[in-house]
């Protein structure tokens, strides 16, 4: 079970803490669906050309905490601040938030210039300023030569492209997009956060990107938020939550391939299964780390495991997955299965291999809470 009490240690510092003056600021936010739980207690800061990614499996309240910040829900409690104002209470015409959604949510009868100029034209913005801003916008996206074409004659990317073109328009105080690249392709996915990412950062708006996508969230972001069942894990920046995560949820959740978990007893100063004396894996002290616990889990990342024929570790090959640049190698170690990357185009299943771990990157985790023991 994890614990969905994570210590401040696992958040990073707050825009004012930083030095820098929060544009957003989202405070105690909860909601809840006919009684059932969907945000509890979410908190954050968002300062100029910020962009935050909430990250978490379907069902987690990434979506419920963009639409609450929208104004398509309404949170049971908390409160709102963007731009010096609070804004919970305001309908959402009037919060100065730009929507981008999964499914574009273009006028198929509308042109793509007159899409993009639809905010202006509801907010009776003056023609020739309108033309102005469509025709800077248009430059931005290289949408140039499609503005008279409509929604349909258009490729995904352009549509998108499209999409957020409308939600730039209005110079808002703050974009929210919601899984704005599910419905491309992996490749142009993968441009596609290029071009969000260098758009938001020129235009120096912050942003919440909500996606079930640990790729997006790692390369797109300035600092993930990771939901759980409505609870944040942790929120911090891609590398800490890769590097140093909060719990047994968040290292299993961020990476590909999984972290290897291994469920692990202290008996007589050696660890189990790997039968290794406790300073092999700590030298420092491991009992400082486990507090008197004589079970508890290893968390290892495929990386921190490499073969050779020199490894102290034996275990024997099970499946063997080829990536192209690269081997997912399989392997059962004393009833435990690992993951761990190798070169060798000669393994094959019930082949011995051999192993090591890289000591100082391994995790220790609390079997009761998952909480990451400090070390």
């Amino acid at each position: 079970m994890i614990s969905s009490t994570i210590s401040e240690s696992n958040f990073s510092q707050s825009s004012v803490e930083r030095g820098v003056a929060p544009i957003l600021r989202v405070d105690a936010v909860a909601k809840a669906f006919k009684g059932r739980p969907a945000l509890a207690e979410v908190s954050f800061e968002l300062a100029a050309g910020e962009l935050l990614v909430a990250l978490g499996p379907s069902g987690c309240g990434k979506t419920t905490l963009l639409r609450i910040i929208a104004g398509l829900e309404t949170a049971d409690h908390g409160e709102i601040w963007l731009a010096g104002r609070r804004i919970d209470d305001l309908s959402p015409k009037d919060r100065d938030v730009s929507l981008v959604f999964q499914n574009y949510a273009l006028y198929p009868h509308m042109s793509v210039a007159e899409n993009l100029a639809f905010p202006l034209v509801a907010r009776k913005v003056d023609k020739s300023i309108r033309r102005a801003e469509v025709t800077r916008v248009a430059e931005l996206l290289d949408l140039t030569e499609k503005l008279d074409a409509k929604p349909a004659e258009l490729s995904g990317g352009q549509r998108q492209r499209v999409a957020l073109g409308r939600a730039i328009i209005r110079r808002p105080n703050l974009f929210l997009l919601d899984e704005p690249l599910s419905n491309l392709d992996a490749g142009l996915r993968a441009r596609m956060r290029g071009e969000i990412v260098r758009l938001q950062k020129s235009l120096k708006t912050p942003a919440l990107y909500v996606t079930h996508d640990q790729t997006e969230a790692l390369t797109m972001a300035d600092r993930i938020l990771l939901l759980r069942d409505g609870v944040p894990q942790q929120i911090a920046s891609p590398e800490m939550v890769y590097r140093s995560p909060a719990n047994m949820f968040v290292a299993s959740f961020v990476g590909s391939p999984k972290i290897n978990l291994i469920p692990c007893r202290l008996d007589n100063g050696a660890i189990h299964p790997f039968g290794a004396r406790v300073d092999f894996f700590y030298p420092s002290g491991l009992e400082l780390i486990v507090g008197g616990r004589r079970e508890f889990t290893l968390g290892i990342r495929p990386e921190d495991i490499f073969p050779g024929p020199l490894g102290e570790y034996k275990a024997t090959v099970s499946a063997v997955e080829y990536l192209g640049d690269r081997r997912v190698m399989s392997v059962d170690f004393n009833g435990t299965m690992l993951m761990f990357f190798s070169d060798s185009r000669t393994l094959r299943c019930g082949d011995p291999v051999s192993f090591n771990i890289r000591r100082e990157n391994i995790h220790f985790f609390d079997n009761s809470s998952g909480v990451r023991l400090a070390r």
